[in-house]
């Protein structure tokens, strides 16, 4: 594969929070009387409000961001358990000795995602997509096709890094190529993915400021 540039989506590409989400949102589900495992996989790859709006149908605006800082408080300040995933941090570095632009699109806000990034130990990217900055977060393609545009680049120009299927759809919306990282077996896009990997480890990325030429390790 070649590529101008990289979209890195967060959370189980680059950084394991497993833990800390299935903590929160299990504590949010027991407290609404919801069951927890509707909730945990209903949630993944998804904005935090757009999982409230699923699971308090009938309920204000006002109500549904009142929970929304309410979680995001929470899981911003538990960071027990996160790390990066393995390959990431060393991904991300050969990138920037190359000079290849790169950036991380999440879904999560910006205390979240930040607070996360920083308990991995992953380097701070030039293009940092949250949740805040978009109207419509993935599965939609809007996430993406901003984070391609303050890269400075076309959307095919790019190759987008996700697990999760909602951020699979999102990256095909947007017309980037896309990278399935340990996603999981029933997405229902798997198919249309350029590669599927089980972990970071198996890239090989080489190339300059002009382009990036990617392959798999032996």
């Amino acid at each position: 594969m070649e590529c101008k540039g990289f979209l890195f989506d967060l959370d189980g590409t680059l950084v394991d929070s497993l833990p800390v989400v299935e903590r929160a949102w299990t504590q949010w589900a027991n407290r609404h009387g919801v069951d927890p495992q509707a909730v945990l996989d209903f949630i993944h790859g998804k904005q935090a409000i757009t999982s409230l709006r699923h699971f308090m149908p009938g309920a204000s605006e006002a109500d549904i961001q009142h929970e929304h800082d309410l979680l995001e408080q929470v899981e911003a300040q538990d960071t027990d358990g996160v790390r990066a995933l393995p390959g990431a941090a060393a991904l991300l570095e050969r990138l920037n000795t190359l000079g290849i632009p790169w950036a991380i699109v999440t879904s999560g806000s910006v205390p979240v995602a930040s607070a996360r990034r920083q308990a991995a130990g992953l380097p701070l990217p030039a293009v940092f997509v949250t949740a805040e900055q978009v109207e419509r977060g993935k599965p939609q393609p809007d996430a993406y096709l901003l984070g391609a545009e303050r890269l400075g680049l076309a959307p095919q120009a790019c190759v987008v890094v996700e697990d999760a299927a909602a951020g699979i759809a999102s990256g095909l919306a947007a017309g980037c190529q896309v990278i399935a990282v340990n996603a999981p077996a029933d997405a229902p896009q798997l198919e249309q993915v350029d590669l599927r990997l089980s972990s970071l480890e198996q890239l090989q990325v080489d190339g300059d400021a002009h382009g990036a030429r990617i392959t798999l390790r032996d």
